[in-house]
């Protein structure tokens, strides 16, 4: 029998088996149904494209407004489903305060607008911010110009806390922002608010404020007699008498504003039971007591390290690896350490328990200096102590 050679025959069955038909005669085609033209070759191929399994495009799908259509694409996560679920944008808002304007900035919508430092321009900002709703409005002290507005927002039950200008002010530096103008600082007060969340603190009512203004104006009228006094010892002979007549005047008045501070922590029956609770401490009079009820409100409601560095006596680390550094009072509340410093001088007379603890300390080689603060910070929480315990001083409660 006659063989056919391997090569040829195999490669010419396989050829055909796999090789489509790529011209169809116009008989096939109008056989077929289809009128195509006869010179146009035919190419056999998908007319759609081939879909993984699963995939959206191998679903028939009438319309994309359908609801099945819609389903499908949440399933996909192409498309976020309908919910009554809606996200909360919490606001956060900065105001810096000068004379005669407030900027404002709100975060993160990026509003701004500016308003004027009156009656009107107060009302006005009180509205616009009731239909913000924010989660905290910010601002900082501006020497009083801000009282206003704290005053306005706070009858309107906003969220309002006052923070320290120079912990804004390093805030600033620390986000890179050394620029300063007055809408960048109002941008800068909400960013911190933002991120930092200051606590909201209950704001002092009028009686509280007024307070706060009578033993202010006492330590106003004491620094100016102080600055007459420290101008006599300078000033020629022939300015004394004036000198004089005005350290007079001053004196007369300090007196005065003692009177009416002393009528108002009487009037009210907490700041009474407040004042015979404090001035039962030997050493401690009426200024110290009408200051630390203006001031430290938070007086009997903090523990004794929290009290102690609120008020600024509490000694702060200063390590660095294997440095050790020396411990030192920073920050605080200066109006209030000055007035404590004075008491505890007195006390330190006046109180036999005070007086042995400074001495100790300065038997173990302690500076006069950290002595006496150590002794103002063991003064204030003891006072602390007796105002969270409502109970008066005995001497076994320095022990």
């Amino acid at each position: 029998m006659k063989q056919r050679a391997p090569g040829k025959s195999g490669a010419r069955t396989r050829g055909a088996a796999k090789r489509p038909k790529a011209r169809e005669t116009c008989g096939s085609l109008e056989a077929a149904g289809k009128n195509l033209p006869c010179s146009r070759p035919l190419v056999l191929r998908a007319t759609k494209p081939v879909t993984e399994q699963g995939s959206l495009h191998g679903r028939r799908r009438k319309s994309p407004d359908t609801c099945k259509s819609q389903k499908v694409l949440a399933t996909q996560g192409r498309e976020k489903p309908s919910s009554s679920r809606t996200k909360v944008i919490v606001s956060n808002v900065g105001i810096d305060v000068s004379k005669l304007r407030l900027e404002v900035a709100v975060r993160p919508s990026g509003e701004r607008f500016s308003v004027c430092n009156d009656e009107e321009g107060l009302r006005e900002l009180v509205k616009r911010l009731e239909e913000i709703h924010p989660e905290r409005i910010v601002l900082e002290p501006t020497g009083g110009y801000e009282r206003g507005a704290v005053i306005e927002l706070a009858r309107a039950a906003l969220p309002i806390v006052v923070v320290n200008a120079r912990q804004m002010r390093d805030f600033a530096k620390a986000t890179g922002r050394l620029a300063k103008t007055d809408r960048i600082d109002a941008d800068v007060i909400a960013q911190f608010g933002e991120a930092i969340r200051p606590e909201l603190r209950p704001l002092p009512d009028e009686a509280h404020r007024t307070l706060e203004a009578m033993v202010t104006r006492r330590r106003q009228l004491l620094d100016m007699r102080g600055d007459e006094t420290r101008r006599k010892h300078t000033a020629p002979r022939v300015l004394h008498a004036s000198i004089d007549s005005v350290i007079e005047f001053l004196t007369r008045q300090i007196d005065d504003v003692d009177g009416d501070i002393e009528k108002l922590m009487r009037s009210t029956p907490v700041w009474r039971e407040a004042d015979d609770l404090l001035r039962s401490v030997p050493g401690v009079g009426p200024v110290l007591a009408a200051t630390l009820t203006a001031f430290v409100p938070e007086l009997g409601k903090l523990n004794r390290k929290q009290i102690a560095a609120l008020v600024g006596v509490a000694p702060l680390n200063d390590d660095s690896g294997a440095s050790k550094g020396k411990r030192r009072t920073w920050g605080g509340r200066a109006p209030v350490r000055a007035v404590l410093y004075m008491a505890t001088i007195s006390a330190r007379q006046a109180n036999p328990a005070l007086k042995t603890f400074h001495d100790r300390l300065i038997e173990r080689g302690k500076p006069k200096k950290v002595a006496i603060v150590a002794t103002m910070r063991k003064l204030l929480t003891l006072l602390n102590a007796m105002a969270r315990s409502g109970r008066t001083w005995t001497p076994q409660l320095t022990g």
